[in-house]
This record gives structure tokens, C-alpha cells and sequence, in this order.
């Protein structure tokens, strides 16, 4: 069990440290937590004290340790359900009203007072009354199961991150919740000496999955982090490098000028032919690089109440020669008004709409629609385009990745761009798509860029 104690309290420190203020992860860790001092107690039980009393035979210290141990499986027993309960609570919580958020975590502990204060006090051959305790804690392990499946993502990458939180969650909780309460209660007892082989197999899949797909949305942040860290880079190197070019490409004008100059008094004709052409040469370079610069640069926002619908009106309109075989659907309120820098947001739906155009040459339907996603609002844009597959999708926010690549004018900055501008707004910029059915581009606020 000393494996199992250093897994699990090794995991709640982890999810502790990883995002403190997420509510969420503090009661996953407090479930991970207090499973660990049920393993604690079996450490002691079985290893520690009976060492204590062989080497150092004192009644008092003997008491002490087993009062310990008591508090320990107490904490465990009781702990481990009423966390999973607020745990699935927390983590699927639109249901409930403002009035059931309030009350329902002091329901919740009711049962577990009441038995602390009238079942039989604990022994080390029966540590609670498992007949009583499972009526309730089973039921709490059962339903918040329950609650946490039946959560609804709109998002791609939370549906998938979902998925794999249930896949590496749920298994092992109910396993606890059969072994610790429901078995013993028909006279199977110490069959949590099974968590073993339980842990055995969760703490790798565990790591696996928090790292490769994620859990309770951490993959999602490493990935941010990962992309944000990208573009201060290329925004850092295109300044250097754009800063440099035009020095260059100013002195290469200056000499190409007097070079110019002394073949047109020689009457060189084709010289000044080849010099035109190295001249333009000089100036494209110098406007390619311009352009990147401009498309990575960190432009400060300029936030106004922004009308989303007339917003993506004026937009829409300058695209009229693009649309004629495209047909729009609008789903957005004449009242959503978000505090947005107007120019950054018109210029990142411009990128997104051309995008959902070119991906239907033949014509299809444009859809665009806002809605609530937990705490956030989210802004879909969906074509009925060719879509895309699954390994391209993984890089379209890579900066200078482009499937144009026949596109002199195109360099790959247009959704690493949108995204950008989506960071400074507090939000996020996610993608699905399925290969010839299309694609949706979700823009995520955060709430309180909500005007009322």
C-alpha cells in the first residue's frame, strides 16, 4: 500500500500545482487526496505500528499511532465520497440554480455527520458501519459518475478532453466505491487490498492521458502555452529581421540607383534592364517581409462595446462578390454587445469567413451563430465546405503553415493571427472539421466582456 500512498497524494499534489484556482481540480485532488489516507491507514496498520510496538513497546505512543490511523480511515471512508459528490458538482454545473449551489454542499455533509455522530464508534476490525455508510456513499460515487458523463461540451477540444477525464477518472472511482463500501457491506471485508492492482494500472494510463489528451482541460493550457511561447518568438525575429532587411534593401537602392544613373549616361539599355529587374527584386522582398511583420506584430487593443450582429454585418458586407453562390445563415442576437478592440475582431472574421469561402469553391451554406458555453460566449463559424483531415488540422494555427501553397500572398499567419487576437481578448480560438462535411471555427469570450 506504500505504492498506492505515494501515487495518489504524488497526483493530488500534481493537480494542486497545476491550476490552483480551478475549483474543479482543488476537489479532484481533494479525492485523490483522501483515498490516500485511507492508504496511509492501511500503511500504518499493517507495517508501522506493529514496528512500533516491536521495537518500542509503549502502550501510549502504541494509542496514539492507532487513534491516528482511526482518523485516517475516517477521513478516507467519508472524505473520499462527499469530494467525488462536489467534485461532479463542480465539474457539471449548469443545472443548478444560484440557491442549490448555495445549499446543497451542507445537504451533502449531512449524512456524513450523522454517522460520525451516531453509528458505532471506529474499531480496526470494523472501522465503520458499511451497511449504513453505503447507502449514501455509494449513491454519492454512483450519481456524480453519473453527472460527470452526462456533461455537455459544445467545443471540440472539451468534448475530447472529456472523453478521456471520464475514461481516466471513472473506472477507478467505481472500483472504489464496490470495494470500499458496497462488498463489505454484504460481509466481504479488506477487499481494498485490491487498490494495488487497481493503481497498478490507473497511475500510468493516468500520466498517459493527462500528457497526450489531457485532464479536467489541462492538455488544452500546455498547448496554449506551447503555441503562445511560438508566436512571441516569430513576433521577436520578424522585427529583428524586418528591422535588418530594410537596411539592406536601402543600401542595395542606393547603389542600384548610381549604378542606374552611369548606364543610362553610358547608353547600357540592357543593364538598366537587369538592374530594374534586381530593383523590384529589392522592393518585393522588402514588402513580403513588411507583411509578415505586420501580420505577427503585438498591436495594442483599442476595447469599445462592440454589436456583434452589426459587427459581423459590415463585415459581410465588403465580401458580397465572394457570397453570391454561399448561403448565410445568422444566428446572433441584436443585443450582444461585447467590449471587443472593434479593427483586431472585424479583421479576424474577415480571415475566417475568406478561409470558409475558398473551402467552398462550389457554393454551400455559411453559418454563423453565437451561444453560451459555460461562463464563456462563443462565436461559431461554419461552412459546408471540403473540411480537413486530422493531421491538418493539428497545424493550422502553426504559424507560416498553409495549405495555399500556391498563393504568392499567403504565408501561413492568418489563423495564427485570429488566434493571437483572441488571447488578448481573454478568450481562445479552437477548430473542427471533418473531412467533406466542413468546418466550424469557434471564438470564445470570456464573460465578462458581456455588456448588459
Amino acid at each position: 500500500m506504500l505504492f498506492v500512498l505515494f501515487a495518489l497524494w504524488l497526483i493530488a499534489l500534481g493537480l494542486v500545482i497545476v491550476d490552483p484556482r480551478s475549483s474543479t481540480m482543488r476537489w479532484m485532488s481533494a479525492v485523490v487526496f483522501t483515498g490516500g489516507f485511507g492508504a496511509l491507514a492501511a500503511v500504518l496498520s499493517e507495517s508501522f505500528i506493529p514496528y512500533i510496538q516491536q521495537t518500542v513497546p509503549n502502550p501510549s505512543i502504541s494509542s496514539l499511532l492507532y487513534h491516528f490511523m482511526g482518523i485516517c480511515s475516517l477521513i478516507s471512508y467519508y472524505g473520499l465520497p462527499y469530494s467525488f459528490a462536489m467534485l461532479s458538482l463542480k465539474y457539471n454545473a449548469p443545472w443548478q440554480s444560484a440557491a442549490m449551489r448555495t445549499w446543497l454542499p451542507f445537504a451533502l455533509l449531512v449524512p456524513v455527520l450523522a454517522c460520525l455522530l451516531f453509528t458505532p464508534a471506529y474499531t480496526e476490525e470494523m472501522p465503520i458501519a458499511f451497511p449504513i455508510v453505503a447507502v449514501w456513499a455509494f449513491p454519492y460515487i454512483l450519481v456524480g459518475t453519473i453527472l460527470i458523463i452526462l456533461k455537455k461540451e459544445r467545443l471540440p477540444a472539451s468534448k475530447r478532453t472529456h472523453f478521456y477525464t471520464c475514461l481516466a477518472l471513472l473506472p477507478p472511482i467505481m472500483c472504489v466505491g464496490v470495494l470500499n463500501y458496497v462488498m463489505p457491506s454484504f460481509g466481504f471485508y479488506r477487499m481494498w487490498v485490491y487498490h494495488v492492482w487497481i493503481l497498478a494500472f490507473m497511475v500510468p494510463f493516468f500520466v498517459y492521458i493527462f500528457f497526450k489528451y489531457g485532464f479536467l482541460g489541462m492538455r488544452l493550457l500546455i498547448e496554449r502555452r506551447k503555441l503562445d511561447s511560438t508566436l512571441r518568438a516569430i513576433t521577436s525575429g520578424t522585427a529583428i529581421l524586418n528591422h535588418a532587411i530594410k537596411n539592406d534593401v536601402g543600401k542595395m537602392r542606393l547603389f542600384l540607383e548610381k549604378m542606374k544613373q552611369h548606364a543610362e549616361e553610358t547608353n547600357q539599355p540592357e543593364l538598366i534592364q537587369d538592374i530594374d529587374v534586381v530593383m523590384n527584386a529589392s522592393i518585393h522582398i522588402r514588402d513580403m517581409i513588411t507583411r509578415v511583420h505586420e501580420q505577427t506584430q503585438e498591436l495594442p487593443l483599442r476595447e469599445t462595446p462592440v454589436h456583434v450582429a452589426v459587427l459581423i454585418h459590415d463585415v459581410l458586407l465588403p465580401l458580397g462578390p465572394y457570397l453570391t453562390k454561399v448561403n448565410v445563415q445568422q444566428n446572433v442576437s441584436d443585443n450582444l454587445i461585447l467590449l471587443l478592440d472593434q479593427v483586431q475582431i472585424a479583421e479576424t472574421l474577415t480571415n475566417i469567413l475568406m478561409n470558409a469561402v475558398e473551402a467552398m469553391p462550389q457554393g454551400g451554406t455559411l453559418t454563423i451563430r453565437a451561444f453560451q458555453a459555460k461562463k464563456n460566449l462563443v462565436i461559431e463559424i461554419k461552412d459546408s465546405g471540403i473540411g480537413m483531415e486530422k493531421a491538418v488540422l493539428k497545424q493550422v494555427l502553426e504559424p507560416f503553415y498553409t495549405t495555399k501553397s500556391g498563393s504568392r500572398n499567403n504565408f501561413g499567419l492568418g489563423l495564427a493571427y485570429c488566434y493571437s487576437v483572441m488571447k488578448k481578448h481573454g478568450g481562445s480560438l479552437e477548430l473542427s472539421s471533418e473531412l467533406g462535411i466542413g468546418t466550424s471555427v469557434f471564438l470564445t469570450f470570456p464573460s465578462n466582456r458581456l455588456q448588459t
